[in-house]
């Protein structure tokens, strides 16, 4: 008899499919928590994508986002119409070196703290016991 046909076992789950549905929740978790910054998760990842990396190419942008240079393209003339980030070799033809501005440098503070903050709420000392154990073993997982 299997765990499939055994109705007082767990279900067998699959990785991919309980990593998918943790992903949802902190997506949806921390895209209100951002709302009010005016910020989605995205826009958040290209500011630490260009925070991180100053002088980032949009092909770098590109490749760290894992989206088309042609959507990182869109999205930088959306941060730049923001003030949260500037070209600073804005010129057909030559190469971009694209960093955060003062108000986007803050901007990417505050949403620091804000994701920090949920990821307390989700995976800090007052989560679930579950979520407490699912936490750390991402962070140990990526920090050696």
């Amino acid at each position: 008899m299997t765990a499939e046909d055994d109705p007082t076992r767990p279900p067998l789950t699959s990785t991919s499919v309980l990593v998918l549905t943790v992903a949802r929740r902190v997506e949806a978790e921390l895209g209100a928590a951002l709302a009010p910054l005016d910020l989605t998760v995205s826009r958040l990842g290209l500011l630490g994508h260009i925070g991180g990396v100053p002088g980032a190419s949009f092909s770098d942008l590109a490749r760290m986002s894992g989206i088309s240079v042609q959507s990182v393209h869109g999205a930088v003339k959306a941060l730049v119409a923001a003030g949260l980030v500037r070209d600073l070799n804005a010129r057909p033809g030559s190469a971009s070196t694209i960093e955060l501005t003062p108000e986007g440098a803050r901007l990417l503070q505050a949403a620091r703290q804000v994701v920090a903050e949920v990821d307390e709420r989700l995976f800090g000392s007052g989560a679930d016991p579950v979520h407490q154990r699912f936490g750390a073993a991402v962070r140990a997982a990526f920090t050696g």
